[in-house]
């Protein structure tokens, strides 16, 4: 059993036990739940923007204890001002330290697509991703069978909510590819062995169809792997970790940026002087 056998046999209980505490009716309730979502495909792709979608990660089954007290209102905002396209917020409590609360509060403070990351099987979790203000769910390949991921796709858009769908591998995409996705995203982590390599998208990224807009996920260290994601046609960049593990990621994530646009200023010009 590798960890997302092991997420999700967790996962599946612990749906349960929040259907019986927190009933869909109320969900409903919320103040968020009968708002207008904003775009998390149209915001990766402004172009005064990064693509950076910046997480809140306090841990992770891989890496461990990451950032555990991290200011969430304050890391968030200060993300977004840095240039990040959107954010991402992971709510699984008992392998990443996250939280409902985290992206509440994200939502409180912030006017841009938040996406809720976590390991969705059922549509009670779409209903709650809803109601507690996120603009986008995260639909992982390998945790569900094709139909079933189709089917609460189909039910995440009809909520308004915007879909990325996270595989990582070539059989995982085309297996699972279907009109009710706005996102690819392409996962470089390998779940049996944790290895991380940003080959995995590059090596995918002519296979995603141009209908969909291309996400790389996991092991983006470097901001010259961003120039080379976006050669590979990537418009989408999600980056937790990188960013996390310092002890002021908001900083880290404007450091990030600003090298970003310096070495395509320096293409750029050697571009024009060429």
């Amino acid at each position: 059993m590798n960890i997302l056998d092991k997420i999700i046999a967790h996962k599946k209980q612990e749906i349960e036990e929040r259907k019986s505490l927190f009933p869909v009716k109320l969900l409903e309730q919320s103040i968020y739940f009968g708002t207008d979502v904003l775009s998390l495909k149209s915001y990766v792709q402004r172009k005064d923007l990064s693509g950076i979608i910046a997480e809140v990660k306090r841990q992770s089954p891989s890496k461990g204890v990451i950032n555990p007290k991290v200011d969430v209102e304050r890391t968030s905002i200060g993300y977004m001002m840095a240039g990040a396209s959107a954010l991402s917020v992971l709510t699984d409590k008992h392998f990443f330290g996250g939280s409902n609360e985290d992206l509440k509060e994200a939502r409180k403070v912030n006017f841009c697509p938040i996406l809720r990351k976590e390991f969705i099987l059922d549509e009670y979790q779409i209903i709650e991703a809803k109601s507690i203000g996120a603009d986008a769910i995260l639909l992982i390949a390998a945790a569900l069978e094709p139909k079933r991921l189709a089917s609460l796709a189909r039910f995440a858009q009809s909520l308004g909510l915007e879909v990325l769908m996270e595989v990582h591998n070539k059989k995982e995409l085309e297996g699972h590819l279907n009109p009710n996705l706005d996102l690819v995203g392409v996962n470089n982590r390998d779940l049996t062995t944790f290895e991380v390599s940003i080959d995995t998208s590059l090596d995918l990224a002519s296979t995603i169809p141009s209908d969909f807009v291309k996400i790389s996920e996991s092991g983006i260290s470097h901001p010259r792997s961003i120039l080379d994601l976006k050669q590979a046609g990537f418009e989408g960049f999600l980056i937790g970790e990188t960013f996390m593990k310092q002890g002021r990621p908001e900083r880290a994530c404007e450091k990030f940026i600003q090298q970003i646009n310096r070495l395509e200023r320096e293409e750029s010009d050697n571009y024009l002087i060429a």
